[in-house]
């Protein structure tokens, strides 16, 4: 019910009636919309306006002006506001940034005259047919001004593990269409917490391309980097070389799958099998005994599979060099599976980008939730493991500067320590 402050709707319905040049739908429409939010904030109250009751849990705080856009026109809307908790109306869905950044997609795509029939069925059916120009060109500046703050942010602090990942996506241009490479690195920070680092888009998945996109990341921070992990491209891996210089974990998980594509259907079972015991291994002498074993039992009936395991051995088993309590996360590239799934999901629904800025814009917004989704969730990785990673690397820095102290062995070291009083 309305507060006794306000018109009631017989007295709103009377005063509506008279008015010479009312829009009477539209003015219906704002105060039934007005009553269903006094009864829903009522109850998530718990009491209507002064009204005294046990089960009160929050107190009203005036109300905030929102315009709606509607079939019938601009409907400006007073929403309730609470002192402790909120309210959102139910028939206002809070548009996340990700759902902006699909409409604008299929808002331009249909504008611009390049949509297809999946776009166009969209829009009848999303009601947005009628936008102008001028609208999707303002929505789509202002998701585009915070993807490109999400892309340019500095990076700071360190992070020991990178993963990089890359997405076929098609894209319209004047001759055509062209299928693009959509690319991504994700890492894990020193605190533990997982981040997008980065996003771009590329003509195709080549080693300049590559080199290009981790030289961005080193000239807005990125340090500290102890393993970087992808799929196979020999590409990106020179690229790692040349910009990182840090040992590359190949996905073990596209590596068993391209292996059992080089078998017999009746064999996939078996080597998959003993592929898999060689990641399950605690050690990296172990992996690499099992890895040598498993190799001669495939000689025969697997040779290609033998020879490809023998030559990629080193890639495979980079992660058994990190602490145990990591390895499970380093050994492929599936932290980014999901992330993948949600963009495939939307681009299944525009089926054909209208242009390059499109795919960035919506493949950043829902980059820059998922980042926003990780900062509030528990940690990746534990702080103390990760600091662990640094702490050899800061004795060998310190013995670096003090040669003296390393000739003189652990009796001179023990001198050198800063006395303490107590």
């Amino acid at each position: 019910m309305a507060d006794d402050g306000s018109m009631t709707v017989r007295a709103a319905a009377s005063k509506l009636l008279v008015e010479e040049h009312a829009d009477v739908l539209r003015e219906a429409v704002r105060m039934m919309l007005r009553e269903v939010m006094e009864a829903e904030v009522s109850a998530a109250a718990g009491a209507d306006w002064y009204e005294r009751s046990d089960e009160r849990v929050a107190q009203r705080n005036g109300y905030r002006q929102r315009e709606w856009d509607t079939r019938v026109g601009t409907v400006e809307l007073s929403i309730p506001r609470l002192r402790t908790g909120s309210y959102f109306p139910s028939f206002l869905e809070p548009r996340r940034r990700s759902e902006q950044a699909l409409v604008a997609v299929v808002q331009e795509a249909y504008i611009n005259g390049v949509s297809t029939r999946k776009v166009e069925r969209l829009v009848e059916q999303l009601g947005i047919g009628g936008m102008s120009r001028s609208a999707v060109s303002r929505m789509c500046q202002a998701l585009d001004a915070q993807v490109r703050v999400f892309r340019e942010r500095p990076l700071e602090g360190r992070y020991p593990y990178l993963w990089l990942d890359a997405k076929i996506e098609r894209v319209r241009e004047p001759g055509g269409v062209r299928q693009k490479a959509l690319v991504i690195a994700y890492a894990v920070h020193e605190t533990g917490r997982r981040e997008v680092i980065g996003i771009d888009l590329g003509e195709a998945e080549t080693e300049a391309f590559w080199r290009d996109f981790l030289r961005s990341l080193r000239s807005r921070g990125l340090e500290g980097v102890k393993l970087c992990v992808s799929d196979a491209h020999t590409g990106l891996k020179n690229a790692i070389g040349q910009v990182l210089g840090v040992p590359w974990q190949r996905c073990t998980v596209h590596f068993l799958r391209d292996m059992l594509g080089h078998v017999q259907k009746s064999q996939q079972q078996m080597v998959g099998a003993a592929i898999r015991q060689i990641f399950a291994a605690s050690s990296r002498d172990e992996a690499a005994a099992i890895l040598s074993d498993v190799c001669d039992r495939l000689a025969t009936p697997a040779a290609k599979v033998a020879a490809l395991l023998t030559e990629a051995e080193d890639d495979l088993l980079a992660f058994l060099s990190f602490p145990v309590e990591h390895r499970s996360k380093l050994r492929s590239t599936n932290p980014l599976e999901r992330v993948n799934r949600e963009i495939a999901r939307r681009s299944d629904v525009v089926g054909i980008y209208p242009n390059d800025h499109s795919l960035i814009r919506l493949a950043g917004c829902l980059l820059i939730e998922q980042s926003d989704e990780w900062l509030v969730q528990k940690r990746y990785l534990s702080q103390e493991s990760l600091a662990a990673l640094y702490t050899n690397e800061r004795c060998a820095l310190v013995d670096a500067d003090q040669p003296a102290l390393q000739r003189s062995g652990g009796r001179r070291r023990k001198e050198a320590r800063p006395m303490t009083t107590t």
